[in-house]
């Protein structure tokens, strides 16, 4: 009976010891990062810099893999629909989850289909205007589209976006007629916009931030809920008339759902220890990211909540994709 109980102990503290070595092992092989954009993008320029930093400290090589096309949506669905061990993961703005599901009536994968892992940085909107309109701020908009409604036209990267969305979560937020002109992409909407064909254009703050520092464009203000750290004189859609507005452009990493729970933790707590390194940081800080630091269950929430959010946008808008 004692050398049963022993060998039965002793199967006990193995089994553990096995389980343990199991969890930390991660990984084992290389880890391929989906970026399901172009190379040279928000989205591409995280996930190198990251894949660079996970290589060095986890021993095993991280490689970024662009797969673009239909707004990011391709390169989610297979990510979504790949084995959940952790081996393949996509890092994206966030609006695959938060405003795809909701806009696309065939869209190959759903919501539940990949779990958020980390929130790699949260962008503003930025509102911008040439650099020689006599707009100063966004108070200056919403007393000319008061005295005039329709009076000014407003620039996106195309139908659907969150730049699109934005602009619409304006109008019904000040009861303003902003009219909208969607673009096949950012590129020559930011060239109309610098040149006076636009008057405005709500845009994410990576492609932006270059353009304000040298002065090709104007920012009248920024649609998070505080004052952006890099661009602290330029105020808050709130502070300028629209209590409580927010909307935030994000990129996040994330898995097939399904990947074990430590992995996901794992990966959490190592792209959250590398954010906050201060050349890091600098990166980030260039491009107007700010870093977040949550847990995949506080990412998740987040993600939920922006879900129904645009969702409602998308329907009372009557907003339909490219």
């Amino acid at each position: 009976m004692r050398l049963h109980r022993f060998v039965h102990c002793l199967s006990l503290t193995l089994a553990c010891i096995t389980g343990a070595q199991a969890q930390t092992a991660y990984p084992q092989k290389t880890v391929r990062i989906v970026v399901p954009f172009a190379p040279g993008g928000a989205s591409d320029i995280l996930a190198r810099a990251l894949s660079t930093k996970l290589s060095e400290s986890l021993g095993q090589s991280f490689v970024v893999e662009n797969r673009p096309g239909a707004g990011g949506t391709l390169g989610a669905e297979s990510v979504a629909k790949s084995a959940p061990d952790g081996y393949t993961l996509l890092l994206s703005d966030v609006s695959v989850l938060t405003i795809a599901p909701r806009l696309y009536p065939k869209l190959g994968y759903t919501a539940e289909q990949l779990a958020p892992v980390v929130n790699v940085a949260s962008f503003a909107h930025i509102l911008i205007a040439s650099p020689n309109s006599t707009l100063k701020s966004f108070g200056d908009v919403l007393s000319q589209e008061k005295a005039k409604p329709g009076r000014f036209n407003s620039a996106s990267s195309g139908n659907g976006t969150s730049t699109h969305l934005t602009i619409e979560m304006v109008n019904v937020a000040a009861s303003t007629q902003i009219k909208h002109v969607p673009y096949k992409g950012g590129g020559a909407a930011l060239t109309d916009v610098m040149s006076g064909q636009v008057d405005l254009m709500f845009i994410g703050a990576p492609p932006a931030m270059p353009l304000i520092r040298s002065g090709k464009l104007k920012a009248l203000a920024v649609t998070t809920s505080s004052r952006m750290s890099t661009l602290p004189q330029v105020p808050t859609l709130a502070e300028a008339g629209l209590p409580k507005f927010e909307s935030v452009a994000a990129q996040g990493i994330f898995a097939p759902a399904g990947t074990p729970r430590e992995i996901i933790n794992k990966i959490n707590a190592e792209v959250i220890r590398i954010i906050r390194m201060p050349d890091v940081r600098a990166r980030w800080d260039v491009i107007g990211a700010e870093p977040v630091d949550d847990t995949p269950q506080q990412f998740s929430s987040w993600v939920a909540l922006e879900l129904d959010k645009w969702g409602k946008v998308i329907q009372s808008s009557g907003a339909k994709p490219d």
